[in-house]
């Protein structure tokens, strides 16, 4: 009898877990029995790891072979634990551990012909690794970038099952760490690219200063997509620690690139308006995946045509706007991603959409079918409504507006006073803070708050909506310099809540 082990990561979400391989070589007939809850792509794993094994020159045990995956009751999905598995059965097969082997985290697939294959989910597997304190961890070469955003821990890249060995028994050299991995490119788009729309465009400024929702309506072809793209523009930089989040949500869906692997600009992320509620806010079987409104965290997601989206998948929004993170059970567990973003939303004012609204063919009953396809307590989650006009020929010879540079001053600056304001209650932007807050500790001046009072005693105005304009009151401040909102900022806030959008 011969016992091998070694040692890998199980992800759940953005979570991982440490997971111990056992090979043990046994007498009886031949076969390979693996057991451990996995799913079918690690049952596969046991065909996979013969292959590579015995393509690599290595031998296969001829008698029984016992592969366990512990602890037991943990699902476990996925290629990632290949190499281990591997590293496993030949430690059995040698009778004695590979003197690096118990000091070590392997992740990876391998090819039939024992080359090591990039996987999904490295960069929290290593976090994970790191804080239970492993020394080391090697991963394919192909993630050897992602890995090295960790600090803490040694990090190896390894291309084949026998570099593997080699370096696992002492013989051999792996890929290091690499130092500064590149970052994704620049956003090139710019705000002066947008004709006219002076309205929207301000309405674009006060939400990148304070992080608030955004509809914009109108006919089509007036810059309603141009303005949404040109928003994550005008956001500051990823710190590290949001860079790592975000860098590990797009590394568990298989977006990372070794190109870019450290996303350090605020994602944009559009889905098609024929997404379902899976591809919105995540799904699949097992371990669900996570979706649009996870990748868009601490960035942008832009919802284009929202009437054509269906309702349900619209109302599944509701919960990761407000709470900025959303929970996903399925049969496998529950898992846990951040969504906290900026949802932009924009809109058509009819079905037909003419580039004049004079020309709409559209009866009465499409248009109300449309209209009403955004719920209210849905709406009532959007701070900011503007409703966009085609514009005139007069505008082509305009004086250019302002480019992006100048306007993202503007908004960094604000974002900082914000920044400063709510340290003490741990959030950084004005969409973030309660409204609990605002209404003690912040109170305005019953002439300051005379039009919200206003709006809510004719039963136009819900209290979260009260919340909700006084944040945009803060923003409007702090983009003009001011340290407390006045009645003109008040009464501002209110009208991009009140302002007639058609929908």
């Amino acid at each position: 009898m011969a016992l091998g082990r070694a040692y890998s990561v199980a992800v759940r979400g953005l979570e991982g877990e440490m997971v111990e391989i056992e090979a043990d070589i046994s007498g009886g007939l031949p076969g390979v029995h693996l057991v451990g809850l996995g799913d079918a792509a690690l049952k596969e794993s046991r065909d996979r790891v013969r292959a590579a094994i015995s393509n690599c020159d290595f031998e296969w045990p001829q008698t029984r072979l016992t592969l366990a995956l512990s602890p037991a009751t943990l699902p476990k999905m996925g290629s990632v634990y290949d190499i281990a598995l591997a590293a496993a059965v030949l430690s059995a097969r040698d009778s004695r551990p590979a003197p690096r082997l118990e000091k070590t985290v392997l992740l990876g697939e391998l090819a039939l012909d024992g080359r090591v294959r990039p996987v999904k989910g490295v960069l929290p597997a290593v976090v994970a690794a790191q804080r239970q304190g492993w020394p080391a961890v090697v991963v394919p070469i192909d993630n050897l970038a992602e890995a090295s955003l960790i600090e803490g821990i040694d990090v190896w890249g390894v291309g084949t099952l026998r570099q593997l060995h080699d370096w696992l028994v002492g013989k051999g050299d792996l890929a290091r760490r690499i130092d500064n991995p590149p970052a994704a490119p620049e956003i090139t788009v710019d705000l002066a690219d947008v004709v006219g729309q002076t309205q929207a465009r301000y309405a674009v400024e006060v939400a990148a200063a304070g992080g608030h929702n955004l509809m914009m309506t109108g006919p089509p072809g007036i810059g309603k997509t141009m303005l949404a793209q040109r928003l994550p523009g005008l956001l500051p930089p990823l710190t590290h620690e949001e860079s790592l989040e975000v860098t590990a949500i797009h590394s568990v869906a298989g977006l990372l690139t070794d190109d870019a692997p450290l996303i350090t600009r605020p994602p944009f992320v559009a889905p098609h308006h024929t997404s379902s509620i899976a591809a919105l806010v995540g799904g699949g079987a097992g371990i669900a995946r996570p979706g649009a409104v996870s990748r868009a965290h601490r960035g942008v997601l832009f919802l284009d045509e929202f009437a054509e989206i269906n309702s349900s998948a619209l109302e599944a929004l509701r919960t990761p706007v407000e709470d900025g993170e959303i929970r996903l059970a399925r049969r496998d567990g529950v898992a846990r991603y951040p969504c906290r973003f900026q949802l932009v939303l924009a809109a058509n004012l009819c079905p037909c959409a003419p580039p004049d609204p004079r020309d709409c063919l559209c009866n009465s009953a499409e248009k109300r079918r449309y209209r009403s396809k955004l719920s209210g307590p849905l709406a009532d989650r959007v701070d900011l409504r503007v409703e966009m006009h085609a514009s005139r020929s007069g505008t082509f010879v305009d004086e250019e507006g302002e480019p992006t540079s100048v306007v993202r001053e503007r908004v960094w600056s604000a974002r900082q006073a914000a920044a400063e304001r709510w340290r003490p209650y741990g959030v950084v932007t004005n969409s973030e803070i309660s409204g609990r807050v605002l209404r003690r500790r912040f109170r305005l001046g019953q002439q300051v708050m005379a039009p919200l009072n206003t709006a809510v005693d004719r039963g136009v105005l819900s209290i979260r909506g009260v919340d909700r304009s006084l944040r945009v009151a803060w923003t409007l401040a702090d983009l003009a310099g001011r340290t407390s909102p006045d009645v003109h900022d008040v009464a501002t806030a209110l009208s991009f809540r009140q302002r007639e959008t058609a929908l």
